[in-house]
């Protein structure tokens, strides 16, 4: 009995699969799909058909049954260029093989070569994603920060120069004077709150909103 194969796309579905399901009604009637959860710490999920330890970010290359042509402890810059250097090597070797013998089988060997030599540079170049997501992390923070310093540093000029003309502004009011008893010039620069607490209340007016705030505050 031969097993069914299962299909998995290279690619993610198109954005429209989705928003379909995330309707006004279906929301408003709780049928739009909930976000999955994110994975518990040792999870070990399916993603294109390949699966993934949440441990690792990143899969070894002995984990994917392919040779590893970097020690363990190295220093990337180096191994790098190794490899660059490699597939310069392998590639002109492949070159001399189609010329003079295209039908050796030492020129399936350097296709080979050339393709472990490939996955073994796009491993070590994957190694450096989480360095990158840091730094790319990093910088936006700084942007945002960056930000934040200038808007304040914005709000501060405009506050001054709205205190500047505000301060201008009352500078350019009329002085109000009262003569003493005394026929002297008596200069007011405010109203005292005595006073004025004192004309409001001889207002008729004033004694009924008492009258009515007192009713409003028993009714609550």
């Amino acid at each position: 009995m031969s097993t069914q194969e299962t299909q998995v796309s290279s690619l993610p579905m198109p954005p429209e699969r989705y928003i379909s399901n995330y309707t006004e009604e279906n929301i408003r009637r709780n049928r739009a799909p909930r976000p999955p959860p994110p994975p518990s710490q040792h999870e070990v999920y399916s993603m294109f058909g390949i699966q993934y330890n949440n441990d690792e970010m990143i899969r070894s290359l002995e984990s994917q049954n392919i040779k590893r042509l970097i020690p363990i402890h190295f220093d990337r810059r180096k191994e790098l260029k190794k490899l660059n250097h490699s597939l310069l090597v392998n590639f002109l070797d492949l070159i001399d093989f189609l010329i003079l013998n295209p039908d050796s089988p030492r020129r399936t060997e350097k296709i080979d070569d050339l393709s472990l030599l490939f996955v073994n540079m796009h491993h070590l170049l994957n190694e450096f994603r989480p360095h990158q997501a840091r730094e790319t992390l990093r910088v936006m923070m700084e942007m945002q920060k960056r930000q934040r310093v200038e808007t304040a540093t914005r709000f501060q000029k405009h506050l001054e120069r709205v205190r500047d003309i505000v301060n201008s502004a009352f500078s350019a009011l009329p002085v109000l004077c009262d003569d003493d008893d005394k026929g002297n010039a008596k200069v007011k620069s405010e109203v005292d709150p005595l006073e004025s607490n004192a004309a409001a209340k001889n207002d008729p007016s004033y004694q009924h909103d008492r009258m009515m705030c007192k009713l409003v505050d028993g009714i609550e």
